[in-house]
């Protein structure tokens, strides 16, 4: 028998309330860390651009910055299938551990590096390296933290861990960043911010590895992980190929593509919403990077509110229902705000819009974690969703260079996102009809 012949049914015992407990803060903390890692570069994208891919045009500068950004995130499929795999053969903690370690250690090492004009085109080059060292760790947290948290929670609250851990944990990774990002731009002031303060945003990522080794410390193995190593040790376990090699086989080939048109989206939007927002602020509104900080740091709140509710509707009225609800939200009200910001003057109107963007954003892949999840049995569930996850993402995470090359000045870029988040979200709509239900189908 396949796995894909196996039944949708309940197929572990719950876990007891501390590894609920422990397993939720894990996933959320694992995947906020990350992020925050990721973000880093985000928020200093109009410094590193200046300083290692410099160009008279300043949205093609920004365009490179996001470019490399991109090179990440094509990396991070090959850090699911070798991490995913581990994962599914070998548990999930582990995983998790060794890939949040690496992010940390790899962004750090962005602070060390000599710019352009100290070691000229041999700066691009190892910053680009780094970037795809960094991906493949990324990749692999992915493949963890996106499982063990929903594999760990009573059936009922799946939908809300969802968006606790995937928008959630993206709000307190911006957060995070927004946190640091205040500190060091009010630490090294003005030009000071070009010379040290991006150094000293990059090191930060030290935080993140010595947080991930406190995390993890406790944590136990998901129950449904557990009760297929004793079907394995009993002899009784379903017989499978290698977690990718079935992924890419006839059972479950079409599913992964299937789910790629949500991901895509989620991940588009996601990027071209809280992820823009940094450089929206910066090139756009001209807004100080002080205030720009703090308007942030409350668009990483929104972030999370939008993530738990949306999660939690996803519960009520079912994955399907709730993807079509967030896409035509999306279509209608992103370029309202986008529009609508760019033209704001006042601080107060601008910090409206970013915050209402922020929410969007999270809102549309809140369920996506959960809705992965769901597809897949225990044997191929951190392989599946972490593959499924992170091609979309990776092919959402190009928009915002697409958007900056064809944007041609920063007055054009509130239109060009508009124009690119209708395109995005048809496709993500196209998916939301395509797709089956997927709640309550965890085996």
């Amino acid at each position: 028998m396949s796995i894909a012949d196996s039944k949708n049914i309940e197929a572990s015992p719950p876990a007891g309330t501390r590894q609920m407990r422990n397993a939720m803060i894990a996933s959320v903390l694992g995947w906020s860390l990350d992020l925050f890692d990721l973000f880093i570069l985000l928020y200093v994208a109009p410094v590193v651009g200046a300083l290692f891919f410099p160009s008279t045009v300043p949205t093609l500068s920004l365009a490179a910055v996001y470019a490399s950004f991109a090179v990440t995130l094509l990396m991070r499929p090959v850090g699911s299938a070798i991490f995913g795999h581990y994962a599914d053969v070998h548990g999930r903690k582990n995983a998790m551990f060794v890939a949040i370690v690496g992010v940390g250690f790899s962004t750090a090492a962005f602070g060390l590096l000599p710019t352009i004009a100290q070691a000229g085109y041999m700066a691009p080059a190892l910053f680009l390296i780094l970037r795809l060292v960094q991906g493949v760790f990324v990749g692999g947290v992915v493949a963890s933290t996106h499982t063990i948290g929903t594999e760990s929670v009573s059936p009922d609250r799946r939908g809300a861990m969802s968006g606790l851990i995937g928008g959630g944990g993206a709000g307190i990774g911006a957060l995070l960043a927004s946190f640091v990002f205040l500190i060091t731009s009010s630490v090294f002031p003005g030009e000071a911010f070009a010379v040290w303060g991006w150094r000293c945003m990059f090191f930060s990522g030290l935080l993140s590895s010595l947080l991930g080794w406190f995390i993890f410390n406790n944590l136990e193995e998901s129950p449904f992980f557990k009760e297929r190593q004793k079907q394995r040790a009993a002899g009784t376990a379903v017989k499978t190929a290698a977690p990718v090699t079935a992924l890419f086989s006839s059972d479950w080939r079409n599913v992964l593509l299937l789910n790629l048109l949500i991901t895509f989206g989620g991940g588009a939007g996601y990027y071209l919403t809280s992820g823009y927002l940094p450089s929206f602020l910066k090139v756009v509104n001209n807004v100080p990077n002080n205030v720009s900080s703090l308007i942030l740091m409350g668009g990483s709140v929104m972030a999370l509110i939008s993530a738990i509710l949306v999660g939690a509707l996803s519960d009520a009225i079912g994955r399907k229902k709730t993807f079509i609800l967030a896409g035509l939200c999306m279509i209608v009200l992103l370029p309202i705000c986008y529009l609508g910001m760019a033209v704001a003057k006042d601080t107060g109107m601008i910090a409206f819009y970013a915050l209402a963007i922020a929410f969007l954003g999270n809102a549309g892949y809140a369920p996506v974690l959960i809705f992965l999840n769901e597809r897949f049995p225990t044997e191929i569930r951190a392989s599946g969703t972490g593959l499924s996850w992170n091609i979309g993402f990776a092919l959402g995470g190009m928009m915002p260079t697409f958007v900056s090359l064809a944007a041609g000045s920063p007055a054009q870029i509130p239109m060009t996102l508009s124009i690119f988040v209708v395109g995005i979200f048809v496709i993500y709509l196209i998916g939301a009809f395509l797709i089956p239900e997927t709640k309550g189908n965890f085996r």
